[in-house]
């Protein structure tokens, strides 16, 4: 089964970021937070499964949004 891919949108400076979870570098990075949550969603539907995490201004989360088809009933 393939592993969740989590897409964040973080504010940096004064620019916007798209870091995927685990990596140290930015996968993107945009001048406006509406920009980075459009290739974020890009970026999380190209997986199986992905997801979207928000982050306001303060760093807390705002919205998520997943993408793909988890099984049901669950395995195990």
């Amino acid at each position: 089964m393939s592993k969740r891919v989590s897409v964040h949108v973080v504010k940096s400076g004064d620019v916007w970021k798209n870091k995927i979870a685990g990596s140290e570098r930015a996968s993107s990075v945009h001048d406006t937070k509406a920009e980075a949550l459009d290739r974020a969603k890009e970026l999380a539907k190209s997986h199986p499964l992905g997801q979207v995490v928000v982050h306001g201004q303060d760093g807390k989360i705002q919205t998520e949004y997943t993408y793909g088809k988890d099984p049901y009933p669950p395995e195990g």
